[in-house]
């Protein structure tokens, strides 16, 4: 017995509907979304290829109207992460931090996914992108390019732009080993630093190399700050408390911090302005006692390019490979005092950190439980080498200044 086929059922009243037109030769849903408050049925429509794409379709648009957010239609990836990077990092540092996320996402985010419209956009698109980048890059910078996107969304969500942040869906991939930090050994520091003796970078190395500050925080160094004698028991310091990031700011409030000099420290330095207001006077400027420590020769702030680019040099002349970074002097400031004797958590506070576990975790290279002092500690380290030459033999062309 033969089955009699099903009549077909028109659609209630009000329900949603899904159709062929052949016209548009697409299938089209009509949704049902109640009446505007003049009273006009709201009934928009979606198209698609299959009817399953017109019913995901139709789905999404239901949601949108449920949490009031109405995405737009060609807001994509790039559009997203653009409007981050100019409206949610107002007040950030456009060279540091606003100028990393730029690159990293010019270079690694947006020629790969930009182009997708940003409501579509899936948790399986995201994680194919970066297993794609995962063969370029270390683990911390996918890391960074996720952050990035998830930032991206949140902030297009903020705005009703996004009604869902996927990338909050899916984790970082393990990346290439990435370059580990280095130290210098007490040999390579000290091989360094005959090397940049008649370097105009010489007193700016001293400084960071035997006090631990901040390559960040050595530049914009004014003199000002920078006490040379010893008063009472008050030994000589230098008080660090600015920074060229935005504002001056340092990078934590415990990186506001008062240092006691070594005594080579204050020797270079003292020589150093000496040097300074002799160069000052042949050009015939005045020198300024709240002037910076450390410019070029024009008198210029010294910038990141500057020390990068004089300090691989130096380090070459030192005998060495010359993919040192100056920032790793810091490393080897704290890696000399720990291996010296200098215990955690008074290296912690010599260099700034928040936490003692920020020292253990990325700065220090060799543990020996010893107490002792930073700024005594250093003198001891160095003096047996730096007796020999005096900082003045440098050249009047070449004096830090």
């Amino acid at each position: 017995m033969t089955e009699t086929p099903k009549r077909a059922t028109k659609a209630g009243h009000g329900a949603d509907t899904i159709y062929w037109d052949p016209a548009k030769k697409s299938f089209v849903g009509a949704v049902s979304l109640g009446h505007a408050p003049n009273g006009k049925r709201r009934r928009p429509k979606v198209y698609g290829k299959t009817k399953t794409e017109v019913r995901n379709k139709i789905r999404d648009l239901k949601k949108e109207v449920q949490t009031g957010v109405k995405a737009p239609a060609n807001y994509t990836v790039a559009d997203a992460v653009n409007d981050w990077l100019e409206r949610g990092l107002k007040g950030r540092d456009e060279k540091g931090t606003i100028g990393k996320n730029r690159s990293m996402a010019n270079k690694h985010l947006i020629p790969f996914i930009g182009k997708a419209k940003l409501k579509e956009l899936s948790a399986d698109d995201v994680d194919d992108w970066l297993d794609d980048r995962a063969e370029f890059l270390a683990t911390r910078s996918l890391r960074d390019l996720l952050a990035i996107l998830r930032r991206s969304t949140a902030h297009a969500q903020r705005r009703d732009k996004a009604a869902r942040n996927v990338a909050l869906l899916v984790t970082a991939p393990e990346g290439r080993p990435g370059r580990p930090s280095k130290a210098l050994n007490l040999d390579e520091a000290k091989a360094v630093l005959i090397a940049a003796r008649p370097s105009r970078l010489y007193a700016y190395l001293v400084l960071s190399l035997l006090s631990g500050v901040r390559t960040e925080e050595a530049r914009p160094l004014t003199w000002d700050h920078v006490f040379l004698e010893t008063k009472g028991d008050i030994p000589a310091h230098v008080a660090v408390w600015r920074s060229v990031r935005k504002h001056g700011e340092t990078k934590t409030r415990k990186s506001r911090r008062t240092i006691a000099l070594p005594k080579q420290v204050v020797d270079v330095l003292e020589e150093h302005r000496r040097w300074q207001k002799q160069e000052r006077a042949s050009k015939g400027k005045e020198w300024d006692p709240t002037g910076r420590v450390f410019t070029t020769r024009s008198g210029e702030p010294l910038d990141a390019a500057n020390v990068r680019r004089d300090f691989k040099a130096i380090v070459k002349k030192a005998g060495m490979k010359p993919e040192w970074t100056p920032r790793e002097l810091r490393h080897s400031f704290v890696s000399l005092l720990s291996d010296h004797g200098i215990p955690l958590e008074r290296i912690a506070l010599l260099v700034g950190h928040s936490s003692q576990t920020t020292t253990e975790a990325v700065y220090r290279k060799q543990l020996r439980p010893v107490i002792t002092q930073g700024a005594e500690a250093m003198d001891l380290i160095f003096a047996e080498d730096q007796e020999e030459g005096s900082t003045g033999d440098q050249a009047e062309g070449d004096a830090v200044a």
